[in-house]
C-alpha cells in the first residue's frame, strides 16, 4: 500500500463537510422496530396518531406545531469553589406528561431529558450518583437484573477507570457513588451527553428516558453573541403509561418509537428574529433512530461536532446524525417572514418504507436584526501532518452469533476482545461490518477520524468522538 500523507485539514476539518454521517464502515440495514401504519390522519401523511405523536411505516409523520420550544433544564453547580462543579444527579421513575399523554419515565432529576451539566474545561466535575429506582427481581429477557445502573460520561475525554468515567461500576437500587472527572485533557466548545451504560440494560434505560445534555463551554468567544438552544432528539413508544418493552428482535435490530420529541416536545416551535443567527447544538438520544436534518429553505452552517469546534462554518442543507452523535450549527433567518421545519428526511436504511418526520418548527417574529455568520471560527486548530501509510492498522469485525454482538469473534461477557494501543500515537483501524444491521461505532474517551467509508472518500466525513 502507498503511502499517503493526510492534512490537518483534511484530517479533521473538511470531512466536517459530511451531507450525510455515520461513525464506521456498514452494510445496509434490516428494517429497525417495524411500525404499524393505519392511516388515521390527523396530521400524519401515511401513518396514525398515537400518544400526541404519529405512527407509519413510511410517508410523512409531520404532527401540527405544539408549545413554545423550551431548553432542558439547567443542573444547579452546589460547589462554591472556583473550578468544581458538583451536583446530585438521581435516577428515579417520573411522571411525564407527553404532548397530553402521561409516561412513567425513567429520569435524571425528575426531568425528561435530564438536567444539562455546563462547565468549563479544566473543571472537576464531581457528581453524586444515586440509584433511585425501585428493587426488583426481575431481569430483561437478556437475563440482566433490572434497575441495575450506572453513570456514563459520553464524550469526554476523561479517565476510564477508579471512580471516574468507569462503565464496569454499577449500582444496586438504592446505592449511592461519587463520580470525579478531571476535565483538563478535553477540548473546550463542544457537546457531550450523560446516559447509562450498565452492560445488558443500556438500551432499555436510554430507551425509557436516561440520557441528559454536558456541555463543556467554548474558550473562544466568537460564538458567544449567538443566541444557542440544546436540541434533544429522542423517540418513544409506549404502552399504556409506560416505555414499550424490547422484543428479542428489538435487541438484534434496534427499537425505533413512534413518538419523535425534541426536547420531551413534539413538534416544538423556536421563534426567531429576521435576520437573526442562532446557535444550535443538537444530541441525538435515541437508542435507533437516525436522523437525517434538514432545515425547510435554510442552509445550516456546520461549526461543531463531537470532539471540537471546526476552524470555519461550514454550509450544509443536510446532515445524518446517528445514535449518540452531535453537531453545533448555526442558523441564519435570512429568508421571508414564516416558518420553516425542522425535518428528518428519508435515510435509507434498509427499512420497507421510508419516513420523513418534522421535528420541530422555526418561526420567524419579533424586529429584525442585522446578524451575520462569522467567517472564522476556531482558529486555533492545530495543522498535523500523518503519514497514514506508515501507521499500525488494526481491523475489528463485528458479527452476531445466538443474537450476540462479537468483536472479532469474541464475546464482551465470556471474553472480550482486548486490543492494546499506545498513548500519544496514531492508528488506522478498519472497522468490518459483517451483522444485518448498520451499527454506529466509536470508541470511548479518545477522538476518531473516518478516512473512508467503503467507496466513500475522507472529504464525506467527519470526526468524532464516543
Amino acid at each position: 500500500m502507498s503511502s499517503k500523507k493526510i492534512s490537518r485539514r483534511e484530517f479533521i476539518i473538511l470531512s466536517s463537510l459530511a451531507l450525510a454521517g455515520g461513525l464506521a464502515a456498514r452494510h445496509d440495514a434490516t428494517p429497525l422496530n417495524r411500525i404499524d401504519g393505519r392511516g388515521h390522519g390527523d396530521g400524519c401523511k401515511g401513518g396514525g396518531r398515537h400518544g400526541g405523536g404519529c405512527r407509519g411505516g413510511g410517508g410523512t409523520i409531520d404532527p401540527p406545531p405544539g408549545g413554545p420550544f423550551r431548553d432542558p433544564v439547567e443542573m444547579a453547580n452546589v460547589s462554591s469553589t472556583p473550578g468544581v462543579f458538583e451536583a446530585v444527579v438521581d435516577a428515579k421513575v417520573t411522571s411525564v406528561n407527553i404532548n397530553g399523554t402521561t409516561a412513567n419515565l425513567l429520569t435524571y432529576n425528575s426531568s425528561f431529558p435530564g438536567p444539562t451539566v455546563r462547565i468549563n474545561k479544566g473543571d472537576l466535575l464531581k457528581l453524586h450518583f444515586k440509584n433511585s429506582l425501585l428493587p426488583t427481581s426481575e431481569t430483561s429477557i437478556l437475563g440482566f437484573q433490572n434497575n441495575v445502573t450506572n453513570l456514563h460520561t459520553h464524550g469526554l475525554h476523561v479517565s476510564p477507570s477508579g471512580n471516574s468515567d468507569n462503565v464496569f461500576l454499577h449500582f444496586e437500587p438504592g446505592e449511592e457513588f461519587l463520580f470525579e472527572y478531571d476535565t483538563r485533557n478535553h477540548e473546550a466548545g463542544n457537546l457531550n451527553w450523560y446516559h447509562p451504560h450498565r452492560h445488558g440494560l443500556v438500551a432499555e434505560q436510554l430507551w425509557g428516558g436516561l440520557a441528559g445534555a454536558l456541555v463543556v463551554e467554548d474558550d473562544i468567544g466568537v460564538l458567544s453573541s449567538y443566541e444557542t438552544h440544546i436540541l434533544i432528539l429522542k423517540d418513544i413508544s409506549l404502552s399504556g403509561s409506560e416505555p414499550a418493552p424490547h422484543t428479542s428482535s428489538d435487541y438484534r435490530q434496534g427499537k425505533e418509537g413512534d413518538v419523535v420529541m425534541v426536547n420531551g416536545q413534539v413538534n416544538p416551535v423556536l421563534p426567531i428574529r429576521p435576520g437573526q443567527v442562532q446557535r444550535w447544538r443538537i444530541l441525538n438520544a435515541s437508542t435507533a433512530r437516525y436522523y437525517k436534518l434538514s432545515l425547510e429553505n435554510h442552509t445550516m452552517y456546520l461549526v461543531g461536532t463531537d470532539t471540537n469546534l471546526l476552524d470555519q462554518p461550514y454550509p450544509i442543507t443536510e446532515i445524518l446524525l446517528t445514535p449518540g452523535e452531535r453537531i453545533d450549527i448555526l442558523v441564519r433567518a435570512d429568508q421571508s417572514p414564516g416558518t420553516s421545519r425542522l425535518l428528518s428526511l428519508p435515510h435509507n436504511r434498509g427499512r420497507n418504507a421510508l419516513q420523513t418526520v418534522t421535528l420541530m418548527t422555526m418561526s420567524y417574529e419579533g424586529s429584525p436584526l442585522s446578524e451575520s455568520v462569522p467567517f472564522s471560527i476556531n482558529p486555533n486548530a492545530e495543522r498535523l501532518d500523518l503519514d497514514i501509510g506508515a501507521l499500525p492498522r488494526k481491523t475489528f469485525v463485528l458479527t452476531m452469533r445466538m443474537g450476540r454482538g462479537q468483536i472479532n469473534g469474541q464475546d464482551f461477557d465470556v471474553n472480550p476482545y482486548t486490543a492494546t494501543s499506545t498513548a500519544g500515537t496514531y492508528e488506522v483501524w478498519e472497522i468490518v461490518n459483517m451483522t444485518m444491521m448498520d451499527h454506529p461505532f466509536h470508541q470511548h474517551v479518545n477522538a476518531a477520524q473516518i478516512l473512508s467509508e467503503t467507496s466513500r472518500k475522507v472529504s464525506e466525513r467527519r470526526q468524532r468522538r464516543g
